[in-house]
């Protein structure tokens, strides 16, 4: 851990010219987005900018054109304080942390639209969704313009749609997606796991358990479809309520794998709610 210094700046400008400089002395830049209430997921991702990079940039902004009016951008975990001296720990250079009106000004009225691999599963079940982190991300990139940007693998389908978002528009930065990282018990960190009750947190500890028992039966020559439908009922069975989805897709693109036995490699992804969290998983098959 460095515990260096970290530079904070709030404008585009501010941000443009910090990276100036640093271009100008030959280094590469490493973005990592986040919405803050950073966690040690969050932290891997710096520690691997790290290693790809000579300066790290984080952001947070919790970018309320991807949340519904129904879901949780009000009460979305906001610490500030916290997320500053992790970072710091962490070693990263600047954090980028704009105001709502340095990324949205009055009149703002663009937004883009990622085709095909942002519309099953996440973007069926929250069809806002993927429309505003395809246009909050590009804005990133655009504004930053790093090397490489880092996001973790645990939002799979959102590492999918911004990999898209890159190559359709010829956005010179690579993306890379970091490894999911987990609890003792096997939940994937994720900032709205501080909603979770003592008791709503074992249950979601299960949904890890029930991909893993579902990979162990893809390789054992199941059917796609009979190991899909297995899969909702261990969830339901389980207590998770509603389940959004429990799918086996393609690993590039996340179009549909099956009926049958799987001929070659494959992502399983589910979505379900614990009360009034809702988790999202995934693993390579």
């Amino acid at each position: 851990m460095s515990g260096k210094p970290l530079a904070i700046v709030r404008t585009v400008e501010a941000l443009r010219a910090q990276v100036a400089a640093w271009r100008k002395a030959g280094e590469r830049v490493a973005l990592i987005p986040t919405m803050g209430a950073l966690h040690a997921g969050h932290l891997s991702l710096v520690a691997l900018g790290r290693e790809r990079a000579e300066r790290t940039v984080a952001s947070i902004f919790v970018n309320p054109t991807q949340f519904a009016p129904h879901e949780d951008f009000e009460a979305y975990p906001r610490e500030e304080a916290k997320d500053i001296s992790r970072l710091t720990e962490a070693g990263c250079d600047l954090l980028f942390m704009p105001s709502v009106d340095e990324m949205y000004a009055p009149g703002f009225s663009t937004q883009i639209t990622v085709s095909g691999v942002s519309e099953p599963m996440d973007g069926a079940a929250r069809p806002h969704h993927f429309g505003g982190v395809a246009t909050i991300v590009a804005k990133l990139l655009i504004q930053c313009g790093p090397d490489i940007a880092i996001f973790g693998e645990k939002d799979y389908q959102q590492l999918q749609v911004i990999r898209r978002l890159a190559k359709d528009l010829d956005l010179p930065v690579e993306i890379v997606g970091g490894a999911t990282v987990r609890g003792p018990d096997g939940l994937a960190l994720s900032s709205r796991n501080a909603y979770l009750s003592a008791a709503e947190h074992v249950t979601a500890a299960k949904l890890n358990q029930i991909l893993k028992a579902a990979i162990e039966r893809l390789h054992a020559g199941a059917a796609v479809a009979d190991v899909e439908a297995e899969g909702l009922r261990a969830l339901a069975d389980a207590g998770f309520s509603p389940v959004d989805y429990l799918d086996v897709r393609d690993p590039d693109d996340l179009s549909r794998l099956g009926p049958g036995p799987l001929a070659g490699p494959a992502r399983i992804l589910a979505a379900a709610k614990i009360g009034k969290t809702r988790l999202i998983d995934n693993m390579a098959v």
